[in-house]
């Protein structure tokens, strides 16, 4: 039997594999060099079209060596496009006049009044059409000087000096100039030199013709502005012109930066839809003052808006829509931001009320906002305590009804044990009354708290702090019971020890640091008397608490009534402050303590 020989399968693969990398080497080195060529080809054709340019402009009369709305201005096109070798290409022409400093230099010493010694031209050729990676402009420049001795000119200069918000030059800035006041009309758009300035020789006079603008990719906005109604009088009108004279006219620009706003409760909870006026600090207008920055925004269904292309400045925000009143910020207010930064702020809102009064209290050094200072307010209606860097959950009426297990209509509950009475007089809470005489007892259980994350619970706080004398001391006591679910096993609820055997039984008594990390709480009142005759009553109880959304250095005070207030702020290792304070309406003030 005769054998025949051939390949195995394997081998026949491993052929085919071989076979294809050297193929694909062949086609890698045939490709890369029809790149080298076609690059080649087109910065052949790139160097033809700008020598023709510079020929062409060789042949003008000097006083047509310009370009349209230019200075100097002349007859050429500052962008043309051409098609050659089916490839299309755009060619800039840049003119500028020259003060050559032989012969001394406008504004100088000597000074050189006729400062347009000759002209610089720039042609700049670049492929339209060409891959990305192969875009690299063909840039030529040539002199062109006049064939007699310059004439005294009666044109001026314009200096335009771009600088960033530190006082450093901004080079590559995009100047644009226009004029349409003289003849021809002056349309110019150009860049800043490595030192931040550009200049223009032998401009033609003008007065409040020359609308300047500056701008540079992410950086902010600069500009000359026209006089209007809403801005009669701008702190930068168009530049003006003079005879031999040079006009200096500087430009800030800078980074831009973003502001990302949030309007939430204590609960970190988004509130949308909310309405805010922002007013920067920075002005463009006098007689009647004119902000660069004054809008009025409105966050989305998320209590978000994202305030992005903003300037470097300090920023002030107004929230007042008639429905929240601000309750502290998160940075406190104003924001100041920096060129090129991302700042957070978030706005914690709570209900309106007619009279209110958030205060800030800082550093009288350093500014800076401090925390854990007890704060006492008191006129002749009531004594209110409070602490900056704290957030509050309260209830002030129970008059709407039991069994709501989430705290969500704020005159609601979950249980009372029929001794209570919650709508006579509605907002107050009383021991029930059976013909001329008090219930002995009564007890109600809150509906459940949610604070939105883990919290640090601080002081437990209730009106009014005064109770009846004949009804007897420790009429009115809470426990309070806490919980990481929504929905535990049990509801355990604690005193002061942290026991069930205990009860908070003082007004703005610390919370027990068992409760510490808990997201949920509800709270036990019990009302008593030794005096049938006479009820314990209790206007408002407010858990303070500490987490991610408690404005820092901030303590707000809702529902007061207005007029003049007594103010005791105490801060360890500070000066106690002792002032007054006028409430109406919505009242924000600052107080600087002293180490």
């Amino acid at each position: 039997m005769q054998k025949q020989k051939g390949f195995t399968l394997l081998e026949i693969l491993v052929s085919v594999a071989i076979f294809s990398l050297v193929s694909l080497g062949i086609y890698g080195v045939i490709t890369y060099g029809y790149k080298i060529i076609f690059a080649s080809r087109v910065r052949v054709l790139e160097t033809q079209l700008a020598n023709e340019k510079i020929e062409i402009i060789r042949n003008l009369a000097y006083e047509q060596v310009g370009t349209v709305g230019g200075v100097p201005t002349g007859i050429i096109d500052p962008v043309t496009t051409t098609v050659r070798n089916k490839t299309q290409f755009q060619i800039t022409t840049t003119i500028r006049n020259v003060d050559d400093p032989f012969d001394g230099l406008l504004g100088g010493a000597p000074n050189d009044t006729s400062p347009a010694d000759y002209k610089m031209v720039q042609i700049s050729v670049i492929c339209l059409v060409c891959p990305i990676a192969q875009v690299h402009p063909v840039i030529f420049s040539t002199l062109v000087a006049p064939k007699g001795l310059e004439s005294a000119s009666q044109n001026g200069a314009l200096f335009i000096t771009v600088f960033d918000s530190a006082g450093n030059p901004v080079s590559g800035a995009n100047v644009h100039i226009t004029n349409s006041a003289v003849s021809p009309a002056i349309d110019i758009t150009d860049i800043t030199n490595v030192d931040g300035l550009y200049q223009l020789i032998d401009t033609p006079t003008s007065t409040e013709g020359y609308n300047i603008t500056v701008t540079k990719n992410g950086y902010t906005i600069d500009q000359t502005i026209v006089p209007s109604e809403a801005n009669p009088n701008p702190t930068k009108p168009p530049a003006t012109v003079i005879s031999q004279n040079i006009t200096n006219i500087s430009f800030s620009i800078d980074q831009v930066s973003t502001i990302s706003l949030e309007t939430k409760n204590y609960q970190c909870v988004g509130i949308p839809n909310i309405g805010f006026g922002v007013v920067g600090s920075k002005i463009i207008g006098n007689n009647p003052v004119v902000y660069k920055y004054n809008q009025t925004l409105t966050t989305n269904g998320s209590g978000v808006y994202e305030m992005t292309n903003l300037e470097w400045d300090t920023y002030l925000f107004n929230f007042t829509n008639g429905v929240y009143d601000i309750a502290g910020t998160i940075p406190t207010l104003p924001v100041t931001i920096n060129p090129g930064a991302s700042q957070n702020l978030s706005v914690i809102l709570a209900p309106h009320t007619a009279n209110s009064l958030l205060l800030t209290v800082k550093d009288s050094g350093t500014r800076l906002p401090l925390s854990e200072a007890t704060l006492t307010l008191s006129n002749g209606s009531g004594t209110y305590v409070n602490y900056t860097g704290h957030g509050y959950l309260r209830q002030t009426d129970w008059s709407g009804g039991d069994s709501q297990v989430s705290f969500v209509d704020e005159t609601r509950y979950l249980s009372q044990d029929g001794n209570l009475e919650t709508t006579d007089p509605a907002g107050d809470l009383l021991l029930k009354k059976i013909g001329n005489n008090y219930q002995w007892s009564g007890s109600l259980i809150s509906s459940t708290f949610d604070f939105g994350d883990e919290v640090n619970l601080s002081n437990i706080i209730w009106e009014p702090l005064a109770q009846p004398m004949k009804a007897g001391v420790d009429s009115l006591k809470f426990q309070i019971a806490t919980s990481a679910s929504s929905s535990p096993a049990s509801w355990n609820y604690l005193g002061p020890d942290g026991t069930s055997g205990t009860y908070y039984t003082a007004s703005d008594n610390n919370i027990n640091s068992v409760h510490n990390g808990d997201r949920y709480l509800r709270y036990k009142v019990f009302l008593s008397t030794q005096d049938q005759k006479a009820s314990p009553q209790l206007s408002e109880v407010a858990f303070s608490f500490t987490s991610g959304c408690t404005p820092p250095g901030q303590a707000f005070f809702p529902s007061l009534s207005a007029g003049t207030y007594n103010l005791e702020i105490f801060l360890a290792n500070y000066e106690t402050v002792n002032t007054t304070v006028d409430v109406s309406g919505r009242t924000q003030a600052d107080i600087l303590m002293s180490p």
